[in-house]
């Protein structure tokens, strides 16, 4: 069977690199209690394939679910992996959750929902899908979809309602255990739950508090009065800053008093929850108030640069920080390190409590459009930095700021008279969606806007007209590629604006270059780039010269090719630029293998390698693999040539294969494909590539810089046979566990772990147990997955 570069075509699903383990957050306190749940979670994640934690807000749903998850992550080949769906802002970006979660930079058409079902199918996974109650029916339907489909997936749910489908197993998630009143001796107040939770968070927030028989009733009925709710508990805790154990619970004695006049119809603990953040509300000053709700218009974390640009209001802004300050002492806000910068956010029940107060002063639309306009000056700021040296900085605050971007840009859908500068925000957002594979979102954003915009000559649709046409072309989808082009170009007329019309023709020069149409893409692009060097801005510069430098090397013409890279080299790395001077270079090099010059194509390419890994442009890294195969082959590296596409396959598989931009991709990779096997043979080639393809994404690039070299894949050494469940089961194996034991131990059927054992045997060329024990312990310190 042939192997190599996939073949873009609908119903194809791009798969993450193999090699990554998940995406589990690290815990930055301590796991308090929660022996029986873990425990029967574990066991119920072995019997079922859909686990679902149920309970109220505030209970610790979503801890235990992290705790139960990374307990169990080794049983899971392809790695436990997040989706937090809190922040969504209806059903249908459900599956995109999902995809983003899981890294999926998905760029070829079809059905989302299909995609995904396709590349889990053969994956042995745990999907965790956190605070699922607001789209609980959407969560369900897809959790029934995929876990149909997907025999080796299990989900554990985190939600305030069951998901209600068949072969769920709920698991109820009680408060932390509370002593009985006046029964409890000092000696014998550890054993609960809630009260070391207390006691632990009361000690962060005073390190000398501890109990003792002056103040150990008062806590043991602090704890009782909140019902045992880890997220109360925690508020009250950080209280004896300012309060002894015994006003804390004088306060929360008076506070209760009043649930008679309260709502009778709502669960006890949701008064408890609610009056307790209603008491740590009113305990704050005026301004921590005013400041918290305004807090709650961000979607996940944010910076301060955002809360003093956003929400400071009449609170100076150099007081700003000493109020956030204030909020963290009080834990209201959390803060969290994220790269350079501090980040901060708020609890789910934290900041619905402050939407709540924000939209009783009237302002939560006014202070959404502040936020709106904050996020469009920062991704505007993006896009006029990008060729320059803090791209990279840009890259990652994109990256962390998803959540309040695309909050943004759902303003500009929601709210009648916005969608230009939705359009503005889209069109800025180009070369991140782009460098990031994130096309089928910079369409889906695109099309609703320009679909609620009125339409006109306008600057901001011919912008938006010309992105979106060149992401629909990159996505493989010609037919809306070329409409758009056709709109863009009566407006580009209409418009008058030189500038305009030159987007419009480079972005017809794109569709041209993606039917294989060289002659008709390197005219417009000519045409366009003389306009780009007269009116246009860097980045439009650098886009003009790189489709020239693209369809002149398809087309042979080195010469052209090479001048218009040697440019874009200049250029870029004048400026501290990486993403496209790696794409030049990737380029560059393409051009000199075709002339024959290996050594010389070979360092352009690795030089544009270093430049992709620095910022995670895939796209770029999978061609610059690709090539460097190609080169491997040329120069007698027949076995590290194989491996190479193995790798190439396996990053084109997470984002999408770069054939499309370059058409002769795969014409090219299938004669270094038959050049290598017929050197090592169709056994030896398949081995390697199987070694490339299960390599992780940073390995393959050590290894492709000649930094790292992976264990060489031969039938002698059997430990590159093994996968890295193999491994764990072969591990079990020399412990002397049965296969019913590796099968609980792994959450894992047993007939699933009698089949690990069978392959291994194979292929270790084994007829015992025995001789797998002596085995493990002879490679113990060997590499392994």
């Amino acid at each position: 069977m042939r192997r190599g570069l996939r073949v873009e075509s609908d119903g194809v699903m791009p798969a993450a690199v193999k090699g990554t383990v998940g995406n589990l957050p690290h815990e930055l306190t301590s796991f308090v209690g929660r022996r029986r749940e873990v425990t029967e979670a574990r066991r119920l994640l072995s019997v079922s394939r859909l686990v679902t934690l149920a309970g109220i807000g505030g209970v610790g749903k979503t801890r235990l679910a992290l705790r139960v998850a990374a307990d169990a992550s080794r049983a899971f080949e392809d790695g436990v992996w997040l989706v937090e769906l809190g922040e969504l802002d209806d059903d249908t970006t459900l599956v995109d959750a999902v995809s983003a979660a899981l890294r999926l930079r998905e760029q070829r058409s079809g059905n989302p929902e299909v995609l995904l079902t396709e590349y889990l199918a053969t994956r042995q996974l745990l999907l965790v899908l956190d605070n699922c109650e607001h789209v609980v029916a959407a969560a369900a339907a897809l959790s029934e979809t995929l876990l149909r489909s997907c025999p080796e997936l299990r989900i554990l749910a985190t939600s305030r309602e069951p998901l209600a489908i068949g072969g769920e197993a709920v698991l109820r998630v009680p408060p932390l255990t509370v002593p009985e009143p006046e029964r409890s001796s000092l000696q014998g107040l550890p054993q609960y739950e809630a009260v070391t939770l207390f006691v632990e968070r009361a000690a962060t927030a005073v390190p000398e508090f501890e109990l003792t028989e002056d103040n150990h009733v008062a806590v043991a009925r602090i704890c009782r009065q909140l019902d045992g709710l880890p997220l109360a508990i925690e508020l009250a805790a950080v209280r004896l800053r300012v309060m002894s154990a015994e006003q804390i619970l004088q306060r929360l004695t008076d506070r209760y008093r009043l649930l008679t006049v309260g709502s009778r119809g709502a669960p006890s603990r949701q008064q408890t929850l609610r009056l307790c953040v209603d008491w740590s509300h009113e305990l704050c000053t005026e301004e921590e108030r005013e400041l918290w709700a305004r807090l709650s218009v961000f979607a996940g974390g944010f910076e301060l640069d955002a809360v003093e640009g956003i929400c400071a209001g009449d609170l100076p802004v150099e007081n700003v920080l000493d109020v956030v300050a204030s909020l963290i002492d009080k834990s209201i806000l959390i803060r969290e390190e994220s790269g350079p910068a501090v980040r901060y956010h708020l609890l789910e029940t934290v900041r619905d409590y402050g939407r709540e107060k924000l939209q009783e002063t009237g302002e939560y639309v006014s202070l959404r459009r502040r936020h709106r306009d904050w996020y469009e000056q920062l991704v505007v700021q993006c896009e006029a930095e990008w060729i320059g040296p803090r791209q990279a900085m840009w890259i990652g605050r994109l990256d962390a700021e998803t959540l309040n971007v695309r909050a943004a840009l759902h303003f500009c859908l929601t709210e009648p008279g916005e969608a230009e500068t939705g359009l503005r925000i889209a069109a800025a957002l180009y070369p991140y969606w782009r460098a990031r594979g994130l096309l089928r979102e910079g369409r889906r954003w695109l099309g609703q806007l320009l679909g609620r915009h009125p339409g006109g000559a306008s600057r901001e649709r011919i912008e938006a007209l010309y992105v979106d046409s060149v992401l629909a072309g990159m996505h493989g989808d010609r037919e809306a590629a070329k409409a758009l082009v056709d709109e863009g170009v009566v407006l580009a007329e209409r418009n008058g604006d030189m500038l305009m019309r030159a987007l419009v023709v480079h972005a017809a020069g794109c569709c041209a270059m993606f039917a294989g149409d060289l002659p008709r893409a390197r005219a417009c692009f000519e045409e366009a780039l003389a306009e780009f060097r007269d009116k246009g801005n860097l980045l439009q510069l650098t886009w003009g010269l790189l489709g020239v430098a693209l369809v002149s090397g398809m087309q042979g013409d080195g010469a052209v090719a090479k001048m218009c890279g040697s440019e874009i080299f200049a250029l870029t790395e004048a400026h501290g630029e990486s993403v496209y001077r790696g794409w030049s270079l990737w380029a560059a090099g393409m051009a000199a293998w075709q002339r024959g010059h290996l050594a010389l194509a070979d360092d352009y390419v690795k030089q544009g390698l270093r430049l992709s890994h620095l910022v995670d442009d895939r796209i770029s890294a999978c061609g610059a693999l690709e090539v460097l195969a190609w080169v491997a082959v040329g120069s007698g590296r027949a076995q590290q040539a194989a491996e190479l596409m193995g790798a190439a396959e396996a990053v084109a598989q997470t984002v999408g294969n770069p054939s499309t931009v370059y058409p002769n991709l795969l014409v090219h990779h299938a004669e270094c494909e038959q050049q290598a096997r017929a050197v090592i043979g169709d056994r030896a080639f398949d081995a390697a590539f199987d070694h490339g393809m299960h390599t992780s994404f940073d390995d393959a690039v050590a290894y492709a810089l000649d930094e790292q070299r992976p264990e060489a894949v031969s039938a002698s050494n059997g430990a590159t046979h093994l996968t890295r469940r193999e491994w764990q089961v072969a591990e079990l194996v020399a412990d002397g566990l049965t296969n019913k034991a590796i099968a609980a131990r792994l959450v894992i059927s047993q007939r699933t772990a009698q089949g690990h054992v069978e392959h291994i045997l194979a292929k270790l060329g084994f007829n015992s147990r025995t001789q797998i024990a002596a085995w493990i312990v002879e490679h113990a310190q060997d590499p392994h997955p």
